[in-house]
C-alpha cells in the first residue's frame, strides 16, 4: 500500500532538531491506558496489559479523569500494575478540583508506593462549570506549577503534554512553545504529544521548540483508531486536525470493521516509520485499553517480546 502521509512529512528536519532527537539505539515505546469503570472494562484492561507487557515498554501511563473524577481508580490501577507486573507505571496527575495540600499528599503517596514517573497535566474542568478552567485559590494553577511541585517533593521523571497543532485554549503556537519551555524550566524530563495525523505540522513544531531551547525528548503520540466517527469526536475535543487523505481512506467503510482495522494499523505504522526516518525513536501509543492494533503496529516496527532462553542441555 502506498503511503497516505503527505510528501512534505518526508523532509529532513534541521540539524538542531535532529541532534536533539534520536541517538543510535533501539526503538522505545510506551502505552497509555485508562482506569476501568466496570468489572467488564477491568477485564479488558488487564487483557490488554498482559498482551503488551512482554514488549517491555519504557513505561505505561494511566489517565486521570476530568476534575479528578477517576482519582481513586487511577491510583488502584497504578498500584496493581506495580504489584502484579514488571511494568513502570506513569500516573497522570492534574490540578483540577484539588488543593495543593491534597495534590502534594497524592504525590508523596505515589513516591512511597514506588511510582517514579508522573504525567503532569493541568487537566480538563468538570462539565458542571461550563467547560472553563478556573484554578482554585489554594490549588496549583497549571501544569508548570504542578511540575515544579513534583520535582520539589521527589526526583520524579515528569512527563508533560505537548500540543503540536496548538492547545485548544492557546492563542498561537508560539504561546504553546513558551508554555512547554516553562514546564522544562520547572523540571519536566519528557514531552508526550497529543495524538496527531499531520506529520509535517509535528515536525515544524519540534523545529520551533528546539530553536526556542526545548531540549527534552518529545515522544510522538500515536492513536491507532479503526472507529473513524469516534476519532472525529476525539479530535474535535482536543483540536487535532483530520487530514482529507485519512477521511478518504475510511470513507464508505462504516459496515466493514475488518478493513477499518487494517487501515488503522497501516496508517499508524507508516507514520511511525516516517518519523523514525526523521530521527524519532520513542513512540507513545494511546491504546484505548485494547492491545490488538498496538501489538500489531509494534511488530511491524520490529518491536517484539524477547525470544525465550534456550533450555539447558541435559547433563
Amino acid at each position: 500500500m502506498s503511503s497516505p502521509v503527505p510528501d512534505a512529512a518526508r523532509r529532513v528536519i534541521g540539524p538542531v532538531a535532529r541532534s536533539a532527537e534520536r541517538p543510535s539505539r533501539p526503538l522505545g515505546i510506551s502505552f497509555e491506558f485508562f482506569p476501568p469503570k466496570t468489572p467488564e472494562m477491568e477485564e479488558s484492561l488487564w487483557a490488554a496489559i498482559r498482551r503488551l507487557e512482554p514488549l517491555s515498554p519504557d513505561f505505561v501511563s494511566v489517565t486521570y479523569g476530568a476534575g479528578g473524577s477517576t482519582r481513586e481508580r487511577t491510583h488502584r490501577t497504578v498500584k496493581r500494575i506495580l504489584d502484579e507486573t514488571s511494568l513502570r507505571p506513569a500516573a497522570h496527575l492534574t490540578c483540577v478540583e484539588a488543593s495543593r495540600e491534597e495534590v502534594d499528599a497524592v504525590i508523596r503517596d505515589y513516591w512511597d508506593i514506588g511510582v517514579r514517573h508522573v504525567v503532569a497535566l493541568r487537566g480538563d474542568p468538570p462539565s458542571g462549570i461550563g467547560g472553563v478552567y478556573r484554578p482554585g485559590a489554594d490549588g496549583y494553577a497549571n501544569a508548570t506549577e504542578l511540575t515544579g511541585a513534583l520535582r520539589a517533593i521527589a526526583p520524579f521523571e515528569v512527563l508533560v503534554g505537548v500540543y503540536p497543532e496548538g492547545h485548544p485554549e492557546s492563542p498561537n503556537l508560539a504561546h504553546d512553545i513558551d508554555v512547554l519551555k516553562a514546564k522544562v524550566d520547572a523540571g519536566a524530563t519528557r514531552g508526550i504529544t497529543q495524538f496527531f495525523f499531520d506529520t509535517d505540522a509535528f515536525l515544524r513544531f519540534v523545529d520551533k521548540a528546539r530553536s526556542a531551547g526545548v531540549t527534552i525528548p518529545i515522544s510522538p503520540g500515536i492513536m491507532p483508531v479503526s472507529n473513524f466517527k469516534g476519532l472525529v469526536r476525539m479530535a474535535g475535543a482536543c483540536g487535532t486536525s483530520i487530514p482529507g487523505w485519512l477521511a478518504n481512506l475510511f470513507d464508505g467503510l462504516d459496515g466493514d470493521p475488518e478493513t477499518r482495522r487494517l487501515i488503522a494499523c497501516s496508517v499508524a505504522a507508516e507514520m511511525c516509520a516516517k518519523l523514525e526516518e526523521e530521527g524519532f525513536s520513542d513512540f507513545h501509543f494511546y491504546t484505548l485499553n485494547r492491545a490488538d492494533l498496538v501489538y500489531a503496529i509494534c511488530r511491524v516496527l520490529g518491536v517484539r517480546e524477547p525470544a525465550p532462553a534456550p533450555a539447558e542441555a541435559a547433563a
